[in-house]
């Protein structure tokens, strides 16, 4: 309940009280003790007014009229009315009524505050433009993308003349929200909505209707949480009271509420996929047609980029990341665009972009973008828990320079800040910048599992490749061929009498257990987390020096569809006329309930320095666990 009030006369020293049947008052010292009339009037006394009813109209039930004693001056205080400015506090899809804890954010399952998406998808489909950069609401569709909160009153029909209420918002949150509303007369030329504050808008006046009314708002975020910003949004209601000619009105009644808008979220190769990304190039036929095979038989969608769109450029997996935003009320995905910006460039705003399909990009303008800001070099880790702490949504994985390297190729600044930024997949940095790509996923990825922690980690072993070797040998098997039927074709005696090579391959062993150990400690993994694939590499003289390679497709670099792998085909040497990595490779991963499909993809990403999971990309499911849970 909320009193109307005017200032006693500034010459006045005790005051005396009158008021109508329905309305009752107490008056406290500043000590807390109840004074006697006539009052005392001290700067902190406490008038504490009540009524059994609100106001119906203004000034329907006077409320105490204050009696400064010196001048004898009555003063009236007006009606009362309930005022609230309500969101969905406690985060069940629903807005409540006046939640004590409203304007405050809290983590956690037993947390409040409610969640903001930020309106990043578009309605349209033609000549899209990004919802928020939209300076209005042209379908009703949009509202779904935002959050409602609803001013609540009960009163009187009508305020007293010069009262009025308004709703404000700093400069700094004007970056990062805006807040629409219902017209409410024909004066604003066919607009259905319209905006009260946000972007230039700081304070705008709102419409008190009167009575027991509810006037409901839409709260659009603009921002992801970054460097400079943390997410949270703070919007105010203010009841202001007119204080003479030529001064401003003052405020007498603040209602404060509090947004967090949603962080960009990754999903792991655990997550169930609902569409397959891919490239059709001039050379990729076969591989699109084992992709399509594979697709089909899991039951998914397939969405093939044809060459009209990509110009060549096959590294799906490079351009985007997928992920999600999520909200109480409706959630959608979001495609994060990298800043590699190659030929693919314009399809995750032309051909992904659209109706509850969001787009994200962060562009890096004053730094030098390296191969290590393409998306291979950006991954998630399934749920885990370390020492005791919850990452329920996983850990994003990236790749970046060692870290006592002078002189190294980084992901940029800016993608790094936004990614850590998001706070609910806190990141780990691996060491990647000693492969010539140097992305993460040539020499990690995970797998699902019935057992254990629900996942494996599958590292790329030259110590277990030359173990395959070395077990061919000594069965007799030393003249079998790698590379049956191509030009590259070598026999098993002769790769393990490679002294260079071997030299190159504990070279890549030992930054393979570096990032090996990172992990453990990261994601508490334990080595019966951690499966071993058998996969060579080469290294090769860089200006910056020497980086490694591939040797034969890496096995590593599958592309995970549930309980289906789509696994580069090695072409290693055959044993009663099946090849011998695909033989182990199977071992290890079919007592897993995984099935094992390998994929021919030498000459169109092999040779090009990339793989299936290279050359493809998997739109999944979102989290069954809600990120306002996490307890951070």
């Amino acid at each position: 309940m909320f009193v109307f009030y005017r200032c006693a006369p500034p010459q006045s020293k005790s005051f005396s009280i009158k008021c109508g049947p329905n309305v009752h008052y107490k008056v406290t010292s500043p000590a807390g003790v109840r004074s006697a009339a006539p009052y005392p009037l001290t700067p902190n006394s406490v008038l504490i007014v009540t009524m059994d009813t609100v106001s119906e109209t203004a000034n329907d039930s006077k409320v105490p009229a204050v009696h400064p004693i010196i001048f004898q001056a009555s003063c009236c205080l007006g009606s009362l009315a309930e005022i609230s400015l309500d969101v969905d506090a406690d985060r069940d899809g629903v807005v409540e009524k006046n939640n004590p804890n409203k304007g405050s954010w809290k983590w956690g399952p037993n947390g409040h505050g409610a969640v903001l998406l930020v309106n990043c998808d578009s309605e349209t489909t033609y000549k899209k433009t990004l919802d928020s950069e939209v300076d209005e609401i042209n379908k009703v569709s949009d509202l779904q993308d935002m959050s409602k909160m609803i001013l609540r009153t009960n009163g009187p029909a009508e305020l007293p003349e010069g009262y009025k209420l308004t709703m404000h918002i700093s400069q700094t949150t004007s970056e990062n929200v805006r807040v629409f509303r219902p017209r409410t007369s024909n004066a604003f030329y066919g607009k259905y909505y319209i905006m009260v504050v946000g972007t230039d808008t700081l304070t705008e006046e709102v419409p008190y209707l009167g009575g027991k009314t509810e006037l409901a708002f839409f709260v659009e975020g603009l921002r992801f949480p970054d460097k400079d910003f943390d997410g949270l949004v703070t919007i105010n209601l203010s009841l202001l009271e007119p204080c003479g000619k030529g001064f401003p009105e003052t405020p007498i009644f603040t209602d404060t509420v509090v947004f967090h808008i949603s962080p960009w979220i990754m999903t792991p190769n655990t997550l169930k996929p609902v569409e397959v990304y891919v490239c059709s190039t001039n050379d990729n036929y076969t591989f699109l047609k084992s992709i399509k095979n594979l697709v089909d038989k899991c039951g998914y969608k397939l969405k093939i980029c044809y060459e009209y769109m990509n110009r060549g450029d096959r590294w799906m997996q490079d351009e985007l990341e997928f992920g999600y935003i999520d909200s109480p009320h409706h959630q959608f995905p979001v495609v994060l665009d990298s800043p590699r910006d190659g030929d693919l460039q314009d399809f995750p705003y032309e051909s992904i972009l659209g109706p509850d399909f969001g787009y994200v990009t962060r562009n890096a303008l004053n730094e030098k973008v390296s191969s290590l800001d393409s998306f291979g070099n950006l991954e998630v880790s399934p749920p885990v828990t370390v020492n005791g702490k919850s990452y329920p949504l996983g850990r994003i994985i990236i790749g970046v320079a060692f870290p006592t390297a002078t002189r190294g190729r980084n992901m940029t600044q800016v993608v790094q800040d936004f990614l850590w930024a998001q706070k609910v997949q806190e990141p780990i940095a691996l060491y990647s910048d000693w492969l010539v790509v140097g992305h993460v996923d040539e020499f990690m990825t995970f797998v699902p599992a019935p057992d254990r922690k629900k996942f494996r980690l599958l590292l790329a072993s030259p110590d277990a490749g030359y173990k395959v070797f070395k077990s061919l040998q000594k069965k007799g098997h030393g003249e079998a061929e790698m590379f049956p039927g191509l030009p590259e074709v070598i026999s098993v005696n002769e790769i393990l009498s490679d002294k260079k090579l071997q030299a190159e391959n504990r070279y890549v062993q030992n930054c393979i257990d570096w990032n090996r150990d990172v992990l453990k400690k990261e994601l508490g993994l334990d080595d019966e987390d951690i499966i071993d694939l058998p996969i060579l590499f080469k290294v090769l003289e860089e200006k910056t020096g020497p980086r490694a390679v591939a040797y034969y497709p890496d096995m590593v670099n599958m592309i995970v569809l549930g309980d289906q792998l789509g696994i580069p085909k090695p072409f290693g040497p055959k044993v009663n006329g099946r090849c011998a990595l695909e033989t182990e490779v199977c071992s290890l991963l079919e007592p897993l309930g995984l099935k094992c499909t390998f994929i021919d993809d030498f000459a169109p990403y092999h040779k090009l320095l990339g793989e299936v999971h290279c050359g493809s990309n998997v739109l999944r499911e979102r989290s069954p666990f809600r990120w306002w849970n996490l307890e951070l």
